[in-house]
């Protein structure tokens, strides 16, 4: 047996190529097979040979049609803000008209505390698990690791462009509890745990937002605590980029990095049912962060 190979692109090694010059991600598909010949005439030989095929993925520049918003977009967004103010209104009014003040309070509160703990643990599930084909949040896991390799591009992002998805979300699941609860206190849950939900893609952008270019009063909850510190989810974007996941307030972050809770939950997962979380392999070129090139050659 006769074995060959053909190519049709000679492999070399890339050298040379600075991180902060590459223009665009290099994606190589090869298939690989050989000619066989026996000496058995009833058989024909076979012959296959070893493509490879080169096409560039080019990270999205900064005036990308993708990362403008459309009038559906805003029409999404103008629906979840609708269905927010009118949660919020049902809460105030049921709230001065039973005169309850600190219940419906308290309860916004647990929705913003719980809000940051969701954003995380989604946040976790989709860096690690599933893929663009997962059913119903492909799309979303897909943008997360476009988003590890391009960190920047959130801040391109126009404001109803980046917050759409999960007001769409947010519209489907408040508007039936509008239309079903009267009760202050579940509204006061339910308004602030919605609109921390919605708007935690702004304050995702805006923790990776130049501090000179961010509004003073983003800077200054940012430095209380309030909103999620741009360099507290700068850690979560270096290696072994398994930590500071919660993107609403970053409260919960401390709590769950240094009681290990996703990396448990990633044992149980392995071991129940055999599936490895993408922070257990070696951090390589899909979570590798490439730098603003138009921004750096303006």
């Amino acid at each position: 047996m006769a074995v060959s190979f053909q190519t049709k692109y000679p492999l070399r090694p890339i050298t040379n190529v600075s991180r902060t010059n590459r223009p665009s991600l290099l994606h190589v598909r090869v298939t690989c097979s050989a000619t066989t010949t026996t000496t058995t005439k009833t058989q024909p030989n076979r012959e296959k040979k070893l493509v490879v095929e080169k096409r560039f993925v080019s990270p999205p520049l900064s005036n990308d049609p993708t990362l403008k918003s459309t009038w559906t977009h805003r029409l999404w967004v103008a629906a979840g803000c609708t269905t927010l103010v009118a949660s919020l209104a049902k809460s105030v009014i049921g709230g001065v008209g039973s005169h309850l003040w600190l219940e419906p309070a308290l309860a916004g509160y647990a929705g913003y505390v719980l809000a940051d703990l969701g954003s995380g643990v989604y946040h976790w599930a989709i860096d690690n698990y599933g893929d663009e084909s997962t059913p119903l949040v492909g799309a979303q896991i897909e943008a997360f690791q476009g988003h590890h390799k391009w960190p920047w591009t959130i801040t391109k992002r126009q404001f109803a462009n980046n917050l759409h998805a999960l007001a769409r979300v947010i519209t489907f699941t408040v508007l039936p509890l509008d239309l079903a609860f009267n009760d202050p206190v579940v509204h006061g849950f339910v308004s602030t745990f919605a609109f921390c939900i919605m708007f935690s893609q702004q304050f995702h952008a805006w923790a990776h937002g130049t501090k000179s270019k961010l509004p003073p009063l983003v800077v200054a909850l940012q430095d209380m605590g309030v909103l999620v510190s741009r360099k507290q989810h700068g850690e979560h974007h270096r290696a072994p980029y398994n930590n500071n996941y919660c993107i609403v307030s970053g409260a919960w972050n401390k709590v769950l990095d240094e009681s290990k809770a996703f990396e448990i939950l990633e044992m149980v997962l392995f071991f129940k049912l055999g599936v490895r979380p993408r922070s257990w392999s070696e951090p390589n070129s899909e979570w590798t962060e490439e730098t603003d090139l138009s921004s750096s050659q303006a």
